[in-house]
């Protein structure tokens, strides 16, 4: 009886654990639909970082308020390749002719997502949590209509917001939080425009853990995920 308890034990644990992914995946699509922010962990041997993720039509001043203090890291707008290619947003690195932007390498990608900064034309100086909300929702607003949006008319540059585009081919191309915000805001039929914010931890100034960015979801009932249950889930069809 011993030597049957070890095998089926680990079967029952192998379940639980799926069961508790899918109830997370789940979970974080309901609240994207809701309006409501989710949490995200790439990989430990990616950037390692939690970013706390909103739909960005659900960027409220309060919301802003949100990921500056209890998040901490760059408040930015990922948006899909295509509404990035019907804006003529380009990546910034192939925008700006400067020696800084060639011969570099990071660590975690071959590239970054970074593209312009925007304030939308209806805000003073853009940085506050009105300001940033506005420009934040009408380019949420603007991503569900691209064919319809006069992007340099609704919008200058430079401005407090910091643009990420998308890779054509969302993870099949590239795994990072543009890309897994991006798949799961298509999966919860949301238009394709979020906004990704690194959580960092106020003592030690760097990548808030994965326990404690975990504890802070369940603090506030928010939903927590892997990176590699997001892959696991959409991968193979993103």
């Amino acid at each position: 009886m011993t030597g049957q308890a070890g095998p089926r034990s680990n079967a029952d644990g192998a379940t639980a654990g799926a069961s508790t992914a899918s109830s997370a995946f789940d979970h974080a699509l309901e609240s994207l639909r809701a309006g409501e922010p989710i949490l995200v962990h790439d990989a430990a041997d990616r950037e390692g970082e939690t970013d706390l993720i909103y739909h960005a039509d659900a960027v409220t001043p309060d919301a802003v308020a949100r990921l500056r203090n209890d998040a901490g890291g760059l408040v930015c707008v990922a948006l899909g390749h295509d509404v990035a290619e019907a804006f003529d947003l380009p990546f910034y690195s192939e925008a700006v002719d400067h020696p800084a932007t060639a011969d570099h390498e990071l660590g975690y990608d071959d590239r970054s997502s970074f593209s312009l900064t925007v304030n939308h034309r209806d805000t003073y100086t853009g940085i506050t949590d009105e300001d940033r909300s506005t420009t934040i929702q009408a380019l949420g607003e603007a991503a569900a209509t691209p064919e319809t949006t006069d992007f340099a008319d609704e919008f200058r540059v430079p401005g407090h917001v910091h643009l990420l585009k998308g890779a054509p081919d969302l993870l099949a191309q590239r795994e990072g939080h543009t890309e897994l915000g991006l798949a799961l805001a298509d999966a919860a039929d949301r238009s394709p425009a979020v906004v990704v914010c690194e959580m960092l931890d106020d003592d030690t100034g760097e990548a808030l853990s994965p326990a404690d960015a975990r504890a802070y979801a369940e603090r506030h009932d928010f939903a927590y995920l892997e990176g590699r249950d997001v892959l696991e889930r959409l991968g193979n069809a993103a």
